[in-house]
């Protein structure tokens, strides 16, 4: 999994009168959880554009006044009316203790039933999956080169190593329909009727 970079500051005084001065002055509140504690920091919300407005799933590497931490991020929250970052929480992760995120899904090849005039519908864009984040890949890769009309490829026709997947095994990930051109094209044309001699 690929590694983004973001850079904090301590924040040093707690309470909703101080995070709303922060926000006011383009700083999102953040909290670091761990096992042992967890940090209240700030970054920018400039610096969150290339981790939260992507559809990518990034490792986070958190520089907090010079003190390093490898991180995920957890949940982020919005303001209800003009959608800007308003908090985010990151929890800190190590090499040896698996971690559930979510990671992209990427559609590879084409389908035979979309060359037959069949419209390919993805239904999950993003899978939830667990494992150490060293064997965690930037994305799930679903090959389509066999689905035909009317098929479908499940989470449980996906084969994975390392990690593991959490969705329903029979959830749809990616389907193949019939369109209305393919059925006008395959319904018989009704016979000319019989002028009368």
């Amino acid at each position: 999994m690929k590694t983004i970079l973001l850079k904090g500051e301590k924040r040093e005084n707690l309470g909703t009168k101080f995070s709303k001065a922060l926000r006011n002055e383009g700083k999102v509140p953040c909290v670091l959880y761990s096992k042992d504690a967890h940090e209240h920091f700030i970054v920018y919300r400039q610096d969150f554009k290339n981790l939260v407005y992507t559809p990518n799933t990034y490792k986070v590497k958190l520089l907090i006044d010079g003190s390093e931490y490898n991180a995920i991020l957890q949940d982020i929250q919005f303001d209800p009316v003009n959608d800007v970052i308003t908090h985010a929480d990151f929890l800190k992760v190590d090499d040896k203790t698996s971690v559930t995120v979510g990671l992209p899904v990427t559609i590879i090849g084409t389908a035979p039933g979309v060359r037959a005039g069949g419209k390919l519908i993805q239904k999950i864009s993003k899978m939830q999956v667990k494992g150490l984040l060293n064997d965690l890949p930037d994305s799930i890769e679903v090959n389509i080169e066999t689905l035909n009309i009317g098929q479908s490829i499940k989470v449980k026709d996906i084969v994975v190593n390392k990690f593991q997947i959490l969705d329903a095994p029979e959830n749809a990930i990616v389907t193949c329909k019939v369109t209305r051109a393919v059925v006008t094209t395959d319904t018989p044309s009704a016979a000319p009727a019989s002028t009368a001699q």
